[in-house]
């Protein structure tokens, strides 16, 4: 993945900031926490894939970058509060939030096969812990005076995904939250932006069928696979100064897929 810093030499475009990462042990989220650290910010690192989470933040470590590990469980309200409050004693302060993790429903059932517990599972960790980590941040954000939230939504609900029910509730609702939480959190100087992803390639998508995975590149305006780096610079964009008067968007990464 390439180092983000600003050209010509100047300091990383995220020096000095701490950032938490949700979801940071594996794929989009750890590709985050990745570019975040190399942007010059200090980055603690929330999953619930505890073993895997300290070799990436460890391996981060050992390239000379700031990052810590912490447990998450999105669906334990507890686990939350919990997290949040150690990402500020860890960090010492916090200036920007990642809302990455997320469950799916697994896909290719239509509306009337998924049963209620997945579709409550999947809201209670991508929508109901999107908004706990994001209130139990807050007051470290308002304190940062320059606080930046991104949420990983998707492009899924701009298009209407058939077969990804729950998953496309789950990712509409977190557009919404954006924009409510934006006029919110505006008084506080803090962002709230999105950004949605196409489809990836991750370990999270290996269950995706290839004829989805043909449509994203027949349709793509740049013909070609999504990889993580592809979504890095959105996010870095998000939470650097360059974005302080972008706030309640909703930014489509996927290759010209959804023009939005």
């Amino acid at each position: 993945m390439p180092e983000f810093a600003h050209p010509g030499g100047a300091s990383p475009m995220l020096s000095g900031r701490k950032v938490l990462v949700t979801g940071a042990a594996r794929g989009l989220g750890l590709a985050f926490a990745t570019a975040i650290a190399e942007a010059g910010a200090s980055v603690a690192m929330a999953d619930i894939l505890a073993d895997r989470l300290h070799q990436e933040a460890d391996a981060l470590t050992s390239r000379g970058l700031h990052a810590v590990a912490l447990p998450l469980d999105l669906a334990d309200p507890a686990s939350v509060q919990a997290c949040a409050a150690e990402a500020v004693r860890k960090l010492g302060r916090l200036d920007g939030l990642v809302n990455n993790a997320a469950v799916t429903d697994s896909g290719g059932r239509d509306a009337s096969a998924i049963d209620i517990a997945t579709w409550d599972r999947v809201m209670n960790v991508n929508v109901r812990g999107t908004w706990l980590m994001t209130t139990a941040c807050l007051p470290a954000l308002r304190d940062s005076g320059r606080g930046a939230i991104v949420n990983l939504a998707s492009d899924t609900p701009l298009w209407g995904a058939p077969n990804l029910l729950a998953y496309v509730a789950s990712k509409s609702a977190i557009i919404g939250i954006t924009r409510s939480l934006a006029r919110e959190l505006g008084p506080d100087n803090i962002t709230v932006n999105a950004v949605a992803p196409g489809l990836t390639l991750v370990e999270a998508t290996e269950y995706v069928p290839q004829k989805r995975h043909e449509l994203y590149r027949e349709q793509r305006a740049i013909s070609r696979e999504q990889l993580p780096a592809d979504v890095c610079g959105a996010v870095l964009f998000a939470l650097s100064d360059l974005s302080r008067f972008v706030t309640g968007q909703t930014l489509a990464v996927n290759g010209g897929f959804v023009m939005h």
